[in-house]
């Protein structure tokens, strides 16, 4: 299919009704107002609920009710923290059926895929559970005697986390508990587009025992007053913000007035490298889940995918048959594979991208084209033999486009994945560990998916190098970006 990137009409999975209602009832006890910013589902553009718009009063007030609380809190010991965190994760893991109900109303994705979210989501809080308890310090000698050296770690003191709209639970877990875990109070600032998850897993904390004021909601129609107002606060210590590379700069702007401590993880334009050697099958499979889970709205999707010219045309046909039987439809459908994008804007895009991308040589092997019905929707689309110069080879596509570009040897292919801004992740497939290895070396990315599509974890150090942000989220290191390091010089009689 090479002219033109429209294809015929297809049906879309429609919603289940029953779990549509299981939604709602969640919903319906958020104790949310009647008017406010409007959540839309984006399967259906119906209007879900309404959430406080505030405005920079009501931020200051949650920031100087948050500081208060985490004075407090910075005092309690690591077993209290934890034992706090481990109850929080418990009744997150009691109610995943409702977390992941809402995960599906507001953004969009299949309810199999939420419940997944869930689990990653859920897992951040038990590793920092578990984390609180191992607070880093050393002891040492100085190396001229006289004294001795301790080194201990403090919290950082209030933090500011903003969140994106497309992972609503793990992207607010991920960085609420080690915020938590660090003895510091927080105010999180949501995406408007998906508010409700990160609503009622703050409730959740509460009831398992996180004191009232220690982790405040702020929505807000006002993203920029916000920011503003808030991270020039004296009583603000720490910021850290998911999202594109441009609110980044702006808001390291901002956190540089204040000398703030700054986490950043943003926009991304992943790489991934299919060498001849591959594993067909694993490479397909792999491919697969770094491309469309999200339904391709995630930072470290693999967008620029670069198969070596030997394994080419087997590749790209197993990865277009696996696309075609994606069953598209609403998050709440009987076998959905693939959800809508979050917003008109996104399928704007992808049409955009796919017609400038056939226009320039692209050949198209499915998807393209529309679907009956209302919502958001863009079909599982798979572009061949893309040019250099199409948009698509640029641009983060952040939606259900695989875009394939073919490579001769290692050394283009590596040239190729480098040539970019951005820094995010990569992935390699290859059936030679020193292969694996040396590539994944080279790629100047922060984390590589070697072998496989979804290289996450709640135990693994997330983030990004160059365009791509600073800080780290997850791991220890994840806890050490709510710590600050401080030392005491003991003097010591008779010692040197």
């Amino acid at each position: 299919m090479t002219a033109g990137a429209s294809v015929a009409r297809s049906a879309l999975v429609p919603a289940d009704p029953r779990e549509v209602e299981a939604a709602d009832a969640v919903v319906s006890g958020l104790g949310l107002p009647a008017d406010g910013i409007a959540v839309a589902d984006p399967a259906t553009g119906e209007t879900v609920a309404h959430i406080p718009d505030d405005g920079v009063d009501e931020a200051l007030a949650a920031v100087a009710a948050a500081d208060a609380a985490g004075r407090d809190w910075a005092t309690t010991t690591p077993r209290k923290r934890a034992d706090v965190l481990r109850a929080w994760w418990e009744s997150l893991v009691a109610h995943t059926e409702e977390l992941a109900h809402l995960i599906t109303r507001e953004m969009g994705k299949p309810l199999a895929e939420a419940r997944a979210e869930v689990k990653y989501g859920t897992d951040f809080v038990r590793f920092y559970a578990e984390e609180a308890v191992r607070p880093g310090g050393s002891f040492r000698d100085a190396p001229d005697g006289g004294s001795s050296i301790l080194v201990r770690r403090a919290p950082v003191g209030l933090a500011v986390l903003i969140t994106p709209w497309n992972f609503p639970l793990a992207m607010a877990t991920r960085k609420i508990a080690p915020a938590i875990a660090a003895g510091c109070a927080a105010v999180v600032k949501p995406a408007t587009a998906t508010p409700l998850t990160t609503i009622y897993a703050v409730q959740l904390a509460v009831e398992a025992g996180v004191p009232q004021d220690l982790v405040r909601i702020v929505t807000t129609s006002s993203a920029s007053a916000f920011s503003e107002a808030v991270l020039v606060d004296p009583r603000v210590r720490k910021v850290s913000f998911t999202g594109s590379t441009g609110v980044g700069k702006r808001l390291l702007e901002l956190a540089a007035q204040n000398v703030l401590r700054s986490s950043m993880e943003l926009g991304g334009n992943a790489p991934l490298l299919v060498f001849d050697d591959a594993d067909l099958e694993r490479a397909v499979d792999g491919t697969f889940a770094a491309k469309m889970r999200n339904g391709g709205q995630s930072c470290i999707a693999a967008n620029r995918i670069f198969v070596q010219d030997g394994v080419a045309d087997d590749f790209v046909a197993a990865l277009a048959e696996r696309f075609e039987k994606v069953k598209v439809g609403n998050g709440f459908g009987d076998g959905t594979g693939l959800g809508p994008l979050i917003d008109d804007r996104a399928v704007a895009q992808m049409r955009a991208l796919t017609d400038d991308a056939v226009a320039k040589g692209a050949t198209l092997r499915t998807g393209g084209g529309d679907h009956d019905g209302d919502g958001h929707f863009f079909p599982p689309t798979v572009l061949d033999h893309l040019p250099a110069s199409a948009d698509a080879a640029t641009t983060e596509i952040f939606g259900p486009i695989a875009a394939v570009q073919r490579f001769s040897d290692e050394a283009e292919g590596l040239a190729r994945a480098n040539d970019t801004e951005f820094g995010l992740a990569g992935y390699v497939f290859t059936e030679s560990l020193d292969r694996a290895l040396n590539v994944a070396d080279r790629l100047q990315t922060g984390l590589v998916g070697i072998n496989q599509g979804v290289p996450s974890n709640a135990a693994a150090p997330f983030g990004g190098i160059k365009q791509s942000g600073m800080g780290r989220e997850g791991s220890a290191e994840g806890l050490e970006e709510y710590q600050s390091v401080r030392f005491y010089n003991v003097a010591r009689r008779g010692s040197g």
